[in-house]
Order: structure tokens, then C-alpha cells, then sequence
């Protein structure tokens, strides 16, 4: 099973595993979360990124989702990324998310980065009024 870790600004990330509880009605295994405050230190915060990638690392490989691109959660990641193992997508929402937990345990790790992405994109409606 390929393991999750979402890196994000806050609360954001424990946010989103709660919202995907609500839907699933369980908490999915093999995933975590880490919230950058702006008094983290960089170094303590990826020193904690490492230890949550090795606990939900099952061999299988590791998603890390960060919210946007270039930020502080997104500069941890990128030092955590191992090309075909450990793999990162920004913009992470509660459609890629599901879209992840759906096809994680039956799939390559590129085709759960290529789910997540069309996930995201897939996510974003324009919801028209029929009033």
C-alpha cells in the first residue's frame, strides 16, 4: 500500500484526514500529517517529516501531498522526494485525496502521483444555480 503523508501550513492537514474520516467513515492506515507553524524551525520540521515518512512507509512507496508549491511545507517535502519511492504533489484537496485512498492499494506509485493530480483538477466544478 502506498503510504500518505501530507505536509501543509496549520491545521490543514489534520483538517483534511478528518474530512476523509467523515466520508469514509474510518481513518485510512498508513497515513499522517505535518503542520509548519511559523515559529518551526525548518530543520526540527524536517527532522519530523522523516520520522512520519518512515511510519507509514509499508516498502510500497510514499505520497506526499503539501498545499502550495514553493512554500515552506512544499520546500520540506521536495527534501524528502526519492524519484519512483517518494513522490510530491501540491495542491492538495479533499478530492486528490480521495482519489489517492481509492487507488493506492492496487497501483503503482506513479499511478497514484498521475490519480492524485487528476483528482485535484477533476475536483474543481463550476456549480451553476438553477434558480
Amino acid at each position: 500500500m502506498i503510504g500518505i503523508l501530507i505536509i501543509t501550513h496549520g491545521t490543514l492537514g489534520e483538517s483534511l484526514i478528518q474530512c476523509i474520516c467523515h466520508v469514509i467513515n474510518k481513518r485510512p492506515p498508513h497515513i499522517a500529517q505535518l503542520g509548519i507553524a511559523e515559529q518551526d524551525a525548518p530543520q526540527d520540521a524536517l527532522d519530523e517529516a522523516r520520522r512520519l515518512l518512515a511510519s507509514v512507509d509499508d516498502g510500497e512507496g510514499v505520497l506526499i501531498l503539501t498545499d502550495i508549491y514553493g512554500a515552506t511545507p512544499a520546500n520540506i517535502a521536495m527534501k524528502l522526494l526519492i524519484p519512483g519511492k517518494v513522490e510530491g504533489v501540491a495542491g492538495v484537496s479533499i478530492p486528490m485525496l480521495l482519489r489517492v485512498l481509492t487507488y493506492r492499494e492496487k497501483s503503482d506509485i506513479q499511478t497514484v502521483v498521475h490519480k492524485a493530480i487528476s483528482g485535484g483538477c477533476d475536483g474543481v466544478l463550476h456549480i451553476k444555480g438553477g434558480f
